[in-house]
């Protein structure tokens, strides 16, 4: 399975930015996609999930603010950020797992600055 995700960039605070993360390859029911974040020095951190069904679940940094979505026939996932602050800055991933197997996505940085 191979992870393209993009649509990061510059947003000042308080602004919206939508990621988006196609996947390709061997796609099985029972599968988790999901967004990570990670800033230098720190542990990559789940910003949100979301499973095949369609149940989803978020850090609680995010919630309120951010909603994630997936279309199951263009496999893919989204990740709607709104109300950005300067602490949402960060590299973001996108991240599959299905059958016990994790895949990643290339990161796309998101900064919220004035």
């Amino acid at each position: 399975v191979q992870l393209q995700a993009s649509g990061g960039g510059l947003v000042q605070p308080g602004g919206s930015l939508r990621l988006s993360c196609a996947a390709s390859g061997s796609i099985f029911g029972g599968n988790v996609m999901g967004w990570y974040r990670q800033t230098p020095g720190n542990q990559r951190e789940l910003v949100a999930n979301i499973l095949s069904n369609g149940a989803a679940d978020y850090a609680a940094s995010a919630k309120g603010r951010f909603t994630i979505s997936r279309d199951r026939s263009k496999k893919m996932v989204y990740l709607q950020m709104n109300s950005l602050k300067p602490e949402d800055t960060a590299d973001y991933y996108c991240r599959f797992q299905q059958r016990g197997d994790s895949y990643w996505g290339q990161g796309t940085l998101v900064t919220v600055s004035s």
